[in-house]
């Protein structure tokens, strides 16, 4: 896993709270809506993502055995609000990709040195 437990829960008691408020209209970031696999609960979080050709891209930075990945895979698509668009966002395929080819040069950097290779591909369909 590319970030720390520890990380993962600050983040979660702060950095998401705040993150929150942009991600909906912030270019680079968004507010994916999934539903869990057992609870059946609607959770709203707040995620990079990045526009592909076929529709968007998340890094999993911390990795892809988190309880929101397994959700989306299970469900088979989420919801996502980005540039304050919704879209429905379909077909995720999870890509192990070394070389970060997806993702703007800058952010394969920081990827990189970070360890990040995993990602969540979808398909897009506008709302």
């Amino acid at each position: 896993m590319v970030f720390s437990t520890r990380m993962a829960r600050f983040n979660k008691a702060v950095t998401n709270r705040l993150t929150r408020v942009i991600a909906p209209w912030m270019p680079g970031f968004g507010m994916l809506t999934h539903r869990g696999r057992s609870s059946g609960r609607v959770y709203r979080i707040p995620i990079m993502v990045f526009r592909v050709d076929s529709g968007f891209a998340i890094a999993l930075t911390y990795g892809a055995d988190t309880d929101w990945v397994k959700n989306v895979l299970a469900a088979g698509g989420c919801e996502l609000q980005t540039r304050l668009r919704r879209y429905h966002l379909v077909e995720p395929r999870l890509v192990h990709d070394e070389d970060r080819a997806a993702m703007p040069v800058g952010v394969r950097q920081i990827l990189a040195l970070q360890r990040v290779d995993d990602f969540l591909f979808f398909d897009a369909k506008p709302e």
